[in-house]
């Protein structure tokens, strides 16, 4: 007997509902993009990459792990996880008895300022992104060890204070929360009664999956003007989700992907050298064209809302500012290296403003719409 169809987006509008009941997110794209995630990890098989999914805030009781606790009764073999290892994770995914959705709460103790790095555990959330990701472990003992890959491709929910390592932050839909203001207001979560709710459409989700895989499977969904790369490839799979849905989440889904992809972005100052790069173009070398590393490193290190002033205790140097910069390439394709500078009868050594602007237009992001005035004493630095 063939099963009933399931109206999609009526069935996204109910999880949706469910989510808003327990969860005070920052905006309404932010409940558009979980309901998403929820529908996409019953989909996994059908999409070549799987975006993370990261509740991240600046301070304890701001709903993270509740979020969670929703999350995981609507996705598929949910696995809590808290400071697991990476080797317990990637075993877990590649054990041949479906693929659990890992949903990673205190992820600050594993990445956070105080529990230094962890290179594994990034790996192995690095490698679930796509489809093809595995990670290679030695097994055997001794002499007889061999080389086997583990599949690492799973759907993966984190939760913490802070931030995250850039390179998981760059595949994730990014919810920023808040503590819950006085007037806004949640239903208790009852475990004991609410989890059999969402269990309910948990199931519904995925019926409606298998009915809708045909349409998602090898879907290629439109994205919005400005949305490329890897944000994009976080995207993908969403919107192909609210495309197979209908009604109004196919629209809904593209503002929500424009909204959290602008604040992500808006968010992200980029490496450490991307920022030093942006600084130079935006806050030193304005109206100038070039000046003596002594007066860069000056202002630089006087930016009160900058990181220069306090690199590992001590402020940035002539020396680390030449070897990072040095990481950079000029037109010519030789590294940026600081040059002979006349002044008052001397020369100094500096940084021209020609040396950098192919670095400039190649990594940082679109400069002010307003620049700033030259910094006083510099108009007649060339």
């Amino acid at each position: 007997m063939t099963p009933t169809p399931i109206d999609g987006a009526a069935l996204l509008d109910e999880v949706e509902a469910f989510h808003r009941r327990f969860n005070v997110f920052p905006t309404d794209a932010a409940f558009v993009a979980v309901a998403l995630w929820d529908a996409h990890a019953h989909l996994l098989d059908c999409f070549d990459s799987t975006p993370r999914i990261a509740f991240l805030s600046p301070e304890p009781g701001s709903g993270k792990t509740r979020a969670l606790e929703i999350v995981e009764t609507l996705v598929p073999q949910p696995m809590t996880a808290v400071n697991a290892s990476a080797a317990a994770l990637f075993r877990s995914v590649s054990s041949g008895n479906g693929k659990p959705t890992i949903l990673f709460d205190e992820i600050d103790t594993v990445f956070g300022p105080k529990a230094g790095d962890n290179e594994e555990l990034r790996g192995f959330l690095n490698a679930g992104h796509r489809r093809t990701g595995v990670t290679y472990r030695c097994i055997g003992d001794g002499g007889q060890q061999t080389v086997q890959a583990f599949p690492s491709y799973c759907a993966v929910a984190v939760a913490g204070l802070g931030s995250l390592p850039d390179t998981i932050l760059s595949r994730s839909v990014i919810i920023r929360m808040r503590r819950r203001a006085r007037n806004e207001k949640v239903e208790p979560f009852r475990a004991r009664i609410h989890e059999a709710e969402g269990h309910k459409l948990r199931d519904r989700l995925a019926t409606w999956a298998e009915q809708a895989r045909g349409s998602v499977l090898g879907a290629w969904p439109n994205m919005p003007d400005g949305v490329t790369d890897r944000p994009a490839d976080v995207w993908e799979p969403l919107l192909a989700v609210a495309d197979a849905a209908g009604g109004d989440w196919p629209k809904r889904a593209r503002a929500a992907c424009v909204s959290l992809v602008t604040a992500s972005k808006a968010n992200d100052k980029g490496s450490i050298g991307v920022r030093l790069l942006t600084d130079l173009r935006d806050q030193v070398l304005v109206g100038i064209d070039r000046l003596p590393t002594v007066a860069i490193l000056d202002r630089l290190n006087a930016m009160d809302d900058a990181p220069w002033a306090d690199l590992g205790g001590k402020p940035l140097d002539s020396r680390r500012l030449s070897k990072m910069l040095a990481e950079y390439m000029t037109a010519d394709n030789e590294p940026i290296a600081s040059r002979n500078i006349k002044a008052a009868g001397s020369v100094l050594k500096g940084y021209y403003a020609a040396d950098l602007w192919d670095a400039w237009a190649r990594y940082c992001p679109p400069p002010p719409e307003s620049p700033l005035p030259p910094l006083p004493g510099t108009e007649n630095a060339a």
